[in-house]
C-alpha cells in the first residue's frame, strides 16, 4: 500500500468498496470520475480520486464472490456539474436509481455501479 498521510482523528479517512468484478469497476470508475488504481494482486484496487496527492489512496476496490446486501453506511461525491456527472456515470455503464432531485444546500442522485452498489453524487445549490 502506498503511504498514506490523512491521519486527521475520527475523520473518514478510507472507504472500501466490495465488486465482483474488479476489472469492471476500475473501468466503470475510471471513465466516470477519473479516478486511478493501484493493482494490489488480482482482488485488491487502491483508489486515487483527483484529490488524492502524491499517490495517496482515498480507499480501495475489494474483490467478493457476491454482492453485499443493501443498506448500511451511503457513500457521497461531490460534482462541480451534477448533469455532467448524471451523463458520465451512465455513459460509463452505471444506472441512475432515484433522481437527480433537489435537498437542501443542493441537487443529487444515486446509482448502482456494475457490481449493484449505490453511491451518490452531490452538488451545490
Amino acid at each position: 500500500m502506498t503511504t498514506h498521510t490523512h491521519s486527521i482523528p475520527f475523520s473518514i479517512d478510507y472507504i472500501e468498496i466490495s465488486v465482483t468484478d474488479l476489472q469492471a469497476a476500475k473501468d466503470f470508475y475510471g471513465r466516470a470520475f477519473g479516478w486511478e488504481f493501484t493493482a494490489y494482486g488480482d482482488e485488491y484496487a487502491g483508489i486515487r480520486t483527483p484529490a488524492e496527492a502524491g499517490g495517496e489512496e482515498a480507499g480501495g476496490l475489494a474483490l467478493v464472490p457476491e454482492p453485499k446486501p443493501a443498506g448500511g453506511p451511503l457513500v457521497l461525491l461531490y460534482s462541480d456539474d451534477l448533469d455532467a456527472s448524471v451523463t458520465a456515470v451512465t455513459r460509463a455503464g452505471g444506472t441512475v436509481v432515484n433522481g437527480p432531485y433537489e435537498f437542501p444546500g443542493g441537487r443529487r442522485f444515486h446509482f448502482t455501479d456494475p457490481s449493484g452498489n449505490e453511491l451518490g453524487v452531490w452538488a451545490a445549490a
